[in-house]
């Protein structure tokens, strides 16, 4: 299967939070490649792999990024595939910063933005493989079972009061 989803991440220090996208498409079966780009330091390399992604077989791209989190919005800017962001959690505001800069994008560059964090890692894998599965039968059945796994998971847990 060729790889649908591009993981991108602004410094190695982000893969901490990002495994957790991974870790979440490789329990979906969706086959994805993860790159890290500075979309300060390396924008002519961001450039050329967003321009390129759609006719590499992406179709969904999922930004990384704390402090300033300008990856997400310049990745929105150079392709027409969903961006998805993750704001990512720093010890001078929490991530806060992240998370305003990514969901304040001006009007016709949108960046899907989720929670700060591991939670928004997960979910931006989760609403990637939402996306895609309008298009893959495979991967609606895998996002079936996962949902249905998670449901079972909150189910056998015990009665709090009995502990």
């Amino acid at each position: 299967m060729k790889k649908l989803v591009g993981i991108l991440m602004g410094s190695q220090n982000d893969w901490e939070t990002m495994i957790h996208t991974s870790q979440t498409l490789d329990a979906l079966g969706i086959e994805h490649e993860v790159s890290v780009i500075s979309a300060h330091r390396a924008p002519h390399r961001l450039t050329e792999y967003c321009e390129t992604a759609s006719d590499r077989g992406l179709q969904v791209l999922i930004c990384g990024a704390g402090l300033a989190a300008a990856l997400p919005g310049a990745a929105a800017a150079l392709t027409q595939l969903p961006v998805l962001g993750v704001p990512l959690y720093s010890k001078a505001t929490g991530g806060m910063d992240s998370l305003l800069a990514m969901a304040q994008m001006p009007g016709g560059v949108p960046v899907g933005t989720l929670a700060i964090g591991r939670a928004g890692a997960v979910n931006a894998a989760v609403l990637a493989a939402s996306i895609l599965a309008l298009g893959h039968t495979e991967i609606a059945s895998a996002l079936q079972s996962f949902r249905a796994q998670q449901t079972q998971k909150v189910l056998a847990l015990p009665d709090p009061r009995e502990g």
